[in-house]
C-alpha cells in the first residue's frame, strides 16, 4: 500500500471549485469548440478543458489573464 495520496485523493471535495468542475458538461464545451476547428490553424496546443475552465475561472474569480496562468 502507497502512502502517497494521488491527486483525487488530496483534493477537497466540498471545495466549491471541485463541485463546479464535477457539474459542467465539459463534453458540451469541447463539441462546440471543435466546430471551429481549423485545418489551416493547425492543432490546438491546449486541451479545450483547460483553456475553457481557465476562462471559466477568470471571470467567476474576476481575475488578471496573468493571475489565472500562475
Amino acid at each position: 500500500m502507497s502512502l502517497m495520496k494521488t491527486n483525487e485523493e488530496q483534493l477537497n471535495r466540498k471545495h466549491q471549485l471541485y463541485i463546479f468542475t464535477n457539474r459542467v458538461d465539459w463534453g458540451k464545451f469541447e463539441k462546440e469548440f471543435l466546430k471551429h476547428n481549423n485545418e489551416k490553424m493547425g492543432k490546438h496546443t491546449r486541451p479545450i478543458r483547460l483553456m475553457t475552465g481557465l476562462l471559466i475561472l477568470k471571470h467567476l474569480m474576476n481575475l488578471r489573464d496573468e493571475t489565472v496562468v500562475e
